[in-house]
Formats: structure tokens, sequence, C-alpha cells
């Protein structure tokens, strides 16, 4: 089997005080590339802190964690960071889209973060502004946050996400501050990319949403609870 990542025996902890918290208590979970994965769970369950780390946002206490054949779990700070930029792509249910910045500009932004990486050409513009017309805002290339609708703005953070051709792509309640129509356009928009091949770890608590997936991991506690599969 071909792995875009994998966790294996993931644990974390956290002290509160004087209280130990144990977040994930042994999570083991494959990835193949060109999985679509549903992550469920309600308030407590361990699947925020286990998309932290697919994101290479943070360590696990104890436990591997692989990704593009590479063991993460002790990298570096820096090392973590090209792990981020060149692999992952990353969706949010609140957009964190830049205020001041246009449309073009915010899809940009990771293009800056990449080691070494020149000033935006006319070829990285050329690229930027077809994300943009891909994800349908080919008329709101100058247009800033307040001026577009949550639907539009989630929009811009799928080209956002994809501006550094990654492999795999985690969304976290992509879905969770927008109306009904507007969920279906962009759950449609995911799905679309996890057919041309792209690798998606989505975060929901929509059994609805839930379901469009190819499976459905089930949390509780730190732990697996269950797992669920539906045909792609």
């Amino acid at each position: 089997m071909d792995l875009a990542a994998e966790v294996i025996d993931i644990q974390k902890d956290y002290l509160l005080g004087t209280v130990l918290v144990r977040a994930l208590r042994g999570v083991t979970v494959q990835f193949p590339k060109g999985d679509f994965v549903a992550i469920m769970g309600s308030s407590g369950s361990g699947k925020s802190t286990l998309l932290n780390l697919l994101g290479a946002l943070d360590r696990p206490t104890r436990g591997q964690y692989i990704i593009g054949g590479k063991d993460v779990s002790g990298m570096t700070d820096d090392d973590l960071s090209s792990i981020r930029n060149e692999l992952i792509g990353f969706i949010f249910q609140s957009y964190n889209l830049i205020p001041q910045y246009t449309v073009l500009e915010n899809i940009e932004v990771p293009l800056h973060y990449r080691t070494g990486y020149p000033r935006i050409g006319a070829k990285e513009r050329q690229w930027i502004e077809t994300l943009a017309e891909m994800v349908g805002l080919k008329d709101r290339m100058d247009h800033r946050p307040f001026q577009l609708s949550g639907g539009q703005q989630q929009r811009v953070a799928i080209a956002r996400a994809l501006v550094n051709n990654p492999e795999i792509i985690l969304a976290d309640e992509p879905t969770g501050n927008l109306d009904s129509a507007t969920e279906h356009e962009i759950m449609e928009m995911l799905l679309r990319l996890n057919r041309e091949g792209r690798t998606i770890i989505m975060v929901t608590h929509e059994p609805g949403v839930a379901k469009l997936a190819k499976r459905q991991i089930f949390m509780k506690d730190g732990v697996v609870a269950g797992e669920g599969i539906f045909p792609g």
C-alpha cells in the first residue's frame, strides 16, 4: 500500500497545572495516497490534537508520525516547517485570511514561507490566478475578505492550500461556518480534488459531511473507537 501518511502508536500528553491530560492514548492509522478521511468525535475526543500532529504543528509525546516516507516525530522546528510547506495544505473553519490582503495576495502567502523561495514572478503569478479561477473567483481577485461571502472566503482558503501543490490537504471543520448550499459547493470542490488524487484528511462534527468521505474515523477518549467505510 502506497501511504501518504501514517501514525504509529501516537500518544500526546499535556500538563495543565498539575493535571496530566492524555489527549491521545495510542493512535495507529494509515492514510493511503488518494484517501479521503473524515475524523469525527465529541469535544475532547482527541480529533483536533491528531489533526495538529498530522499537520506537523505539534509533536507527539510518544510514537511515530511518518509522512512522505520520513519519520517527522523528532524533527527540528525548521524541518517541520519545511514538511508543512512542501507536503501539506491547510483549510480552516475560520478561513484565517489576512484582512488587508486581496484574494490573490492571500493565495500566495504560503509561497513566501518556502525556504529560499524567490520573489513572486510571472510564472507564479499565473499559477495563483489559475487557482483563483479554479475556485470560481475570477471576478474577485482584487477583493479583500470583508468584500466576500463566507463561501467565497473558504474558496480562497482552498486555493491557498493548493498553491504549493501539496500531497495532503488537512481540513479542520471546513464547512462549519457555512450555510447548507455553500457547504455543498465546498464539499463538491474537496471531492473533485480527491478524485484528482489529493489525499484529504478532514475533521468534522457533521455526519452528512463526513459521509461524503471514503471512510470515517471515530475518536473517543484519545483513541480510535471505530471506523466506517463508504463507497467511493
